[in-house]
């Protein structure tokens, strides 16, 4: 093992053991390396004369471009364009994502955690994740309603185990009480869980009720006073976007100061919160486990995400990081954001009012939805793959079967007034079937 490694290892034995245990096997051995960028980063402050230590072309003290690229990009300056961003990210963006995490979630105010790491959009930042915490039979618990790429990142890649819960009762409310007894029996057998939180959900398009989530936490917060070190990830890919009552905060701000063997991880970005998906631009922000100003838990945990970034991608892309800085720092930012809110939100009330038309009763029901991209119809009828297929080729009408009875209705992309009649085709569809 390298000696930075065992160093910063050393760091998290001293200071927090659950966080030393929670690290796989690659976890433990990753490290930031004292090579070409930190000579460079050090060049860049001293060397008044001549820099000759980085790896990209310059002129006239600017980073060399074709014109050809750059005349749609005038606008910018080359510098913020053309070099290698730091393996974080930018300073300055981690800083004003650092502050409108602040401002979208009072309730981390006071509270003590890391700064966010530039990554290469959200499922860069989940790997990391999984890179960090999961070794070949660790336990992945999470609903059952999931984004179906967890499968790869958690499980493929890293051997990891997922463990499902129900997501919902039958009365519609989100399955507490299974969440606590996979968890539990995870933890009794293991003595350490990843659980992914993923709020609003894809595919069903559900946050929790503040209820639910302060319900979330206590569980969290009893297997790990019984002696389970937990990694929790908020995926809040779609944060923000919560249209009816629910939690409007994400559960990091619960998690950070909950209990020293529960490590927090905020994974965000501006893909969907900015409307921003091609740019890549995402987050991974690290809370708990008893980290403080005067600890060194978090840097240790930050080091070794860098020597991910590093062994990985080496760096994220720089100009998509300019062009978030340059949203974040408008004056017309919040108002642009409300605007879109507004017609995502226009068209989520569109859809549950056509839902609950009474009209399509006898060809599915609909699980509880009241935020994000997405809603799921419960197929009562026909094969959802069938009718995925049917709807293609017959209607023209795209969709995503996610079992056998579960279909996907990406709301996000289908203008208000056409809500109507992409249901009603949905309906003939499977009535064509039946």
């Amino acid at each position: 093992m390298n000696p930075l490694a065992i160093a910063l290892n050393k760091q998290l034995e001293e200071e927090s053991p659950a966080a030393l245990d929670l690290l796989s096997r690659l976890g433990k051995n990753l490290y930031f390396p004292r090579g070409i960028l930190s000579q460079s980063a050090e060049a860049k402050t001293k060397a008044y004369k001549f820099n000759a230590t980085i790896g990209i072309a310059t002129e006239k003290g600017e980073p060399m471009y074709l014109p050809c690229i750059h005349e749609k990009l005038a606008a910018f300056n080359p510098s913020d364009l053309y070099s290698y961003a730091p393996p974080a990210g930018k300073p300055e963006l981690r800083k004003l994502w650092r502050e409108k995490m602040l401002r979208d979630n009072p309730g981390l105010v006071g509270k003590f955690f890391g700064d966010p790491i530039v990554t290469n959009a959200l499922t860069h930042g989940l790997s990391i994740v999984a890179d960090l915490f999961v070794d070949k039979g660790d336990q992945v618990v999470m609903a059952d309603m999931m984004w179906g790429n967890y499968n790869l990142t958690f499980g493929v890649r890293r051997d990891g185990e997922i463990c499902k819960h129900t997501t919902f009762t039958e009365s519609g409310e989100y399955n507490i009480e299974a969440f606590r007894q996979v968890l539990h029996a995870v933890a009794k057998e293991h003595g350490k869980a990843v659980v992914v939180l993923n709020f609003p959900n894809n595919p069903s398009g559900y946050t929790p009720s503040v209820a639910e989530g302060d319900a979330i936490v206590e569980v969290l917060r009893q297997e790990a006073e019984s002696g389970c070190n937990i990694v929790v990830v908020t995926d809040d890919a779609y944060f923000g976007l919560f249209y009816q009552d629910c939690l409007k905060e994400s559960l990091f701000g619960r998690l950070v100061d909950l209990h020293p063997r529960i490590l927090a991880v905020k994974i965000d970005g501006a893909t969907k919160e900015d409307f921003a998906w091609g740019f890549r631009t995402g987050f991974i922000t690290f809370g708990g486990c008893a980290a403080s100003e005067n600890s060194h838990v978090l840097k240790v945990l930050e080091s070794k995400t860098m020597g991910v970034i590093r062994g990985t991608i080496s760096n994220c892309p720089h100009p998509s990081q300019t062009f978030i800085i340059e949203g974040l720092k408008s004056s017309d930012y919040q108002a642009q954001k409300q605007q879109k809110f507004e017609i995502m939100k226009g068209r989520a009330v569109k859809t549950r009012e056509v839902l609950e038309s009474g009209k399509f009763d006898d060809a599915w029901s609909f699980y509880p939805f009241n935020s994000g991209y997405f809603m799921c119809l419960k197929l009562k009828t026909v094969d959802a793959e069938t009718l995925r297929l049917h709807l293609l080729d017959k209607y023209g009408i795209g969709t995503i079967a996610i079992n056998s009875t579960d279909l996907r209705i990406a709301f996000s992309c289908i203008e208000q007034e056409d809500l109507p009649e992409l249901f009603a085709l949905i309906y003939q569809a499977a009535g064509d079937l039946s």
